[in-house]
């Protein structure tokens, strides 16, 4: 999924998102529960409208942007107490909370609030994390069975798993997780200190005690070699900011490996950025000498599109 975090993918247009092959964008409940707010949102008919797209839109929970706040963030059973980022107001953020401002924003898929932390961590700390997790998705689901969205339809609801570093203590919060009546499970609280080797090895111990019958979603992993590991492992959505954050800045990535436009051995270059790629950058010889000019929005175009081609590509490699 590109990520739009405040209601646009930067540098994309719509119609770019759509020639790229995308299905399903994700926005952030965090940040538009400050900015704009969701009120508004929900006034203007919807984050459908307000993006003009017409396709699938799924919402986090706004639970790992609040732990990136580290010591402006109180958390207590009840929720999290943070200072908004914007303008040190004293916000507040519980799992009823956060689905209504997904049930406000009018999401495809929203997803219940979890309580992620940073590793490494006490043992004591990751089992507190985790069991305030699954109490936290028993009441996000309970609330969001209540409410609407502006166009009238019910979410789709996502639980995540969360469980710190510890092999044992993940596995057993995924089968508990695997419990609860929902659509699909988001995997949290990875790639936050951990290795890469131990980054998969808790995410194959969360994939085999969920279900298979229902989506799998390991969250803000997107490098085309996280895809294809996550792919191996069971793994069916992803989200990540890299993509188009990289493209913005010159770079992408092909299936020759990384290309930076700025370089001057690029200048004078007839090449396409990606010869395996059909994308609009592809077919624009001017990209190279306008990039500035476009804020990234031509390497954007081959970057939203080249996970989609990671992604195809390896269904038929595997066993």
């Amino acid at each position: 999924m590109p990520v739009g975090t405040q209601g646009t993918v930067k540098g994309l247009t719509p119609a770019d998102l759509r020639a790229s092959g995308t299905h399903l964008v994700l926005a952030n409940t965090y940040h538009l529960m400050l900015r704009p707010g969701s009120p508004l949102v929900r006034d203007l008919g919807g984050l459908h409208r307000l993006m003009a797209w017409d396709r699938p839109i799924l919402t986090d929970s706004g639970g790992y942007q609040v732990l990136s706040l580290k010591d402006r963030v109180k958390v207590s059973e009840e929720g999290v107490e943070f200072r908004s980022h914007l303008d040190g107001t004293l916000e507040f953020l519980s799992p009823e909370r956060s689905m209504e401002v997904q049930a406000d924003l009018g999401s495809d898929i929203a997803v219940t609030l979890d309580h992620a932390v940073l590793l490494p961590l006490d043992a004591g700390a990751q089992r507190e994390a985790g069991e305030r997790t699954l109490r936290w998705t028993e009441r996000s689901l309970r609330h969001a069975r209540t409410l609407t969205t502006p166009g009238g339809y019910r979410q789709l609801l996502f639980a995540i798993v969360q469980g710190g570093g510890d092999l044992g203590l993940r596995r057993e919060m995924a089968e508990r997780t695997a419990a609860f009546e929902c659509a699909g499970f988001a995997i949290g609280g990875l790639s936050v200190g951990e290795t890469k080797d131990e980054t998969w090895d808790l995410t194959r111990a969360v994939l085999e005690a969920l279900p298979p019958d229902r989506p799998r979603y390991l969250m803000g992993m997107g490098t085309p070699l996280d895809l294809l590991d996550g792919i191996a492992c069971g793994v069916d959505l992803f989200d990540c900011v890299l993509p188009t954050r990289n493209a913005r800045n010159g770079m992408a990535f092909t299936s020759e490996g990384p290309v930076n436009i700025r370089n001057a051995e690029h200048t004078r270059s007839e090449r396409p950025l990606d010869p395996d790629c059909s994308c609009a950058s592809n077919a624009d010889l001017a990209q190279r000498h306008v990039l500035p000019d476009t804020g990234g929005s031509r390497p954007s175009r081959h970057r939203a599109r080249r996970p989609a081609l990671v992604c195809a590509g390896s269904i038929g490699a595997l066993p």
